[in-house]
Parts: C-alpha cells; sequence; structure tokens
C-alpha cells in the first residue's frame, strides 16, 4: 500500500502514520454525568495532540483475551475430554 507520505505505510516513523493511525487499548471511566477516555501522556506526546485538539475516535469493544482459530477448535475440544487431560487438570488446579 502506498502511503501519503511516499513511502509503503510500513515504516513505523511515518509522521501521517504515527499520527493518524495510531491504536491503543484503553479504558472508559465515568465523570459525573460524562464518559472519558484515558489517555497516556507518553501517546499523546508520540502522536502530536495537545489538550483540547480536536481528534477521531473509533470505539470498538476490545476482547483481548486469546482465541482459537476455527480449525484448532475441534482438536483442542478432542483433547480435553480424554481423561488424562482432566485428570493434568486437576493435578494443576489442586498444586
Amino acid at each position: 500500500m502506498l502511503c501519503v507520505c511516499g513511502g509503503t505505510g510500513s515504516t513505523p516513523r511515518c509522521p501521517y502514520h504515527m499520527r493518524y493511525n495510531s491504536r491503543m487499548l484503553g479504558k472508559i471511566v465515568r465523570s459525573g454525568n460524562s464518559f472519558v477516555i484515558r489517555v497516556p501522556r507518553e501517546e499523546m506526546e508520540r502522536v502530536g495532540v495537545d489538550v483540547d485538539e480536536d481528534v477521531a475516535v473509533d470505539i470498538h469493544r476490545a476482547d483481548i483475551r486469546p482465541r482459537l482459530t476455527a480449525d484448532l477448535e475441534p482438536l483442542v475440544e478432542a483433547r480435553l475430554a480424554q481423561p488424562e487431560t482432566a485428570a493434568a487438570f486437576d493435578l494443576l488446579a489442586n498444586a
């Protein structure tokens, strides 16, 4: 993909990508009747955003738990159903 900076868009130091294509995980907290997204100072400095500056925010629920791919799910389920696997998990849980 050709970047507006003339590069491929894969250069992490590209100012366009640093400023407009940054992603971070954050937490929404309540402040009175409003909600606030906390942004660490280091992140604000990294992308060059100042307090009271307009920013674009795209909010999605972040599911940060690891997930199995569809092709691995049946294999894992079959393995977990084996008695020796259940016994091993019991040993770990009671250790």
